[in-house]
């Protein structure tokens, strides 16, 4: 049984620690509300201009045109995954791993072997999670989130659209967790490129469309837009996803160090008795044997 000192100690350092995963929780419950209000502002103007492009596409020949739909055969591979910079926030980091591995292995597993497969990590933890474990990665844009604004944004779309127009990666593909809520991350993954339509309600004789500047213009303008547009709705996603994990793993961890407190305070006291019984037990043997 640990001394009594030893255990005052480990109740004054599990104290320390439940504090400041308290600490912890509130500012990621604060930080988490600034995010959330961030991505439903954006949300609405994503999903216009997707529907804008698909609209368009759909009565146009512009769409097809598009270098950016291009569809040509897969030789090589982007895969960006947008993680966090920081840990203690549960398995999210590791689930967005975990899905990126499992992506390569049923889609890509034969480029991968030959070295055709590069992760572009947004967020210092995916890249550091890949590359432990065999994968070519590109972590030049691992400081995002301390910086996180469209404009840093468009230089990493620039560079995708301009590596997939010189054939550098025949198809790009991104994972990041989409918070369903506070307490569940759902792993997303979208193909960026080659830009695919979605399909859209509006039927081809339903509207007609005058176009200035011309269509191809629009088009030519709109796709870069959108897919850029993407990158910073998954970054906005995931900064919110990543403040509801780890505030659900803070108050986890909160939880957790209170019943440790109680434990070692039932732990103090049992040893205290024990020490006091103890005492009792000699000085009545010691009365006892003076009196004999």
């Amino acid at each position: 049984m640990a001394s009594l000192k030893e255990v005052r100690n480990r109740i004054v350092s599990v104290n320390s620690t439940q504090q400041i995963t308290k600490a912890m929780k509130m500012v990621s419950a604060a930080k988490l509300r600034r995010a959330q209000d961030a991505i439903q502002q954006m949300r609405p103007y994503a999903s216009k201009l997707a529907e804008m492009i698909s609209t368009v596409s759909a009565q146009t020949e512009a769409g097809a045109e598009n270098p950016f739909t291009e569809v040509r055969e897969v030789k090589r591979v982007m895969i960006i995954v947008v993680t966090s910079d920081r840990g203690l926030c549960g398995a999210f980091n590791a689930n967005v791993g975990k899905a990126a591995m499992a992506l390569v292995q049923e889609k890509y597993a034969s480029l991968h072997a030959a070295g055709q497969v590069e992760v572009l990590s947004l967020g210092k933890k995916g890249g550091e999670y890949l590359s432990r474990r065999g994968y070519k990665v590109n972590d030049a844009h691992v400081d995002i989130f301390s910086r996180l604004n469209f404009s840093n944004v468009r230089e990493i779309g620039e560079f995708m659209l301009n590596a997939f127009m010189e054939k550098q990666f025949d198809v790009v593909e991104i994972l990041f967790n989409y918070s369903k809520n506070v307490a569940t991350q759902i792993i997303q993954t979208e193909q960026l490129l080659p830009l695919v339509a979605a399909e859209t309600s509006v039927k081809s004789s339903a509207v007609d469309y005058i176009f200035e500047p011309s269509e191809e213009q629009i088009i030519s303008e709109l796709i870069p837009k959108s897919i850029k547009l993407s990158i910073f709705r998954a970054l906005l996603e995931s900064n919110s996803s990543e403040h509801g994990a780890r505030m659900t793993a803070m108050d986890k961890a909160t939880e957790n160090a209170g019943e440790l407190i109680k434990a070692l305070k039932l732990e103090y006291n049992r040893s205290r008795q024990a020490a006091i019984t103890k005492e009792i037990l000699e000085i009545v043997g010691g009365a006892e044997a003076l009196s004999a």
